[in-house]
């Protein structure tokens, strides 16, 4: 447990966190990063190029420090955050290499020496934290074993079909090489693709949205092709310009709470852009619900921008 003089402390960082919160956690990724490349496997590096994920970090950590004395009102947001990590396949003992240059950042960045009550507070933090992340995460990760179809960490999966929805747009359909069984996913969840990236010269991991409800037979996922900061996506574009029919990737299970909560209201379904594709699941699953009475009333609206719908 954390003591009140460390939670003074960890407080007492605040106004730093404010003001410098992503040049601190910019400088923890290019670190931990440079000293353990393998996990640039993990990480986005798309979102280290544009400063995306230090900034995410950076808000986390101050939101963290701000709400130190009662750290239950976050727990929403750590099972989101759960829920990707164990999409991303993490493991407990990456949580102390996060940990180690987590707090050798704050003391190189703050000048503060790794021996000083500072960092053994932000220590005694993380420590609660990681504990509390990994026991979540050990519950996640054993829900998947248990379910039919389920399973943890990456499964090798083969496209079967691709389908160009827009120029920009494009859909592809995912089977199980091993050929057994699939989960019974709730419409609106995503899973993480990972796949290798020439330009990078190693794999790179994304979520994306399944756009189909469930069928026990494949996932499909529908692909923006994305620009950041000028330059093409490193996923989206191989995934459009490289990948074909009969090539491998790496796929997690179906997770996430982004679902429609009850069935059996009325619903109103609205997206804009490439947001269409979990409503497309999602409409799907309701239509499925109950094709003979009672099927609730659906409205979709949807942007005039927006691509035609799936097939």
């Amino acid at each position: 447990m954390l003591t009140s003089q460390q939670k003074t402390l960890i407080q007492q960082t605040i106004p730093v966190l404010k003001a410098n919160g992503t040049v601190l956690t910019d400088y923890f990724y290019h670190r931990m990063l440079s000293q353990v490349p393998e996990l640039r496997e993990t990480f986005n590096m798309g979102h280290q190029r544009d400063g995306k994920q230090a900034k995410a970090l950076a808000n986390a950590v101050l939101a963290y420090a701000e709400n130190i004395d009662d750290p239950s009102v976050l727990l929403p947001v750590i099972t989101m955050i759960c829920q990707k990590h164990v999409s991303l396949n993490i493991q407990a003992p990456d949580y102390s290499i996060v940990g180690e240059h987590l707090l050798h950042s704050i003391s190189e960045v703050l000048s503060v020496p790794m021996e000083d009550e500072l960092i053994g507070a932000w220590g005694a933090a993380y420590q609660e934290l990681a504990a509390l992340m990994i026991d979540t995460e050990k519950k996640i990760y054993a829900q998947l074993a248990k379910e039919q179809g389920g399973w943890s960490g990456w499964r090798e999966f083969t496209i079967v079909k691709k389908v160009a929805e827009t120029a920009k747009v494009s859909s592809l359909y995912l089977a199980p090489t091993d050929n057994l069984a699939l989960p019974d996913y709730l419409p609106g969840q995503y899973i993480s693709v990972r796949i290798n990236v020439p330009s990078l010269g190693y794999k790179q991991p994304r979520q994306y949205s399944l756009s189909t409800a469930p069928n026990g037979q494949f996932f499909r996922i529908t692909v923006k092709e994305e620009m950041l900061s000028q330059e093409p996506g490193y996923v989206s574009s191989t995934l459009h310009q490289q990948m074909q029919v009969g090539d491998l990737l790496e796929v997690s299970a179906p997770m996430g709470d982004f679902r429609v909560k009850d069935a059996t209201k009325h619903n109103v379904l609205i997206s804009a852009g490439i947001g269409i594709t979990p409503m497309v699941a999602m409409l799907e699953g309701l239509t499925q619900k109950d094709n003979s009475t009672s099927l609730p009333a659906i409205s979709f609206f949807m942007s005039h921008k927006m691509p035609h719908t799936m097939p």
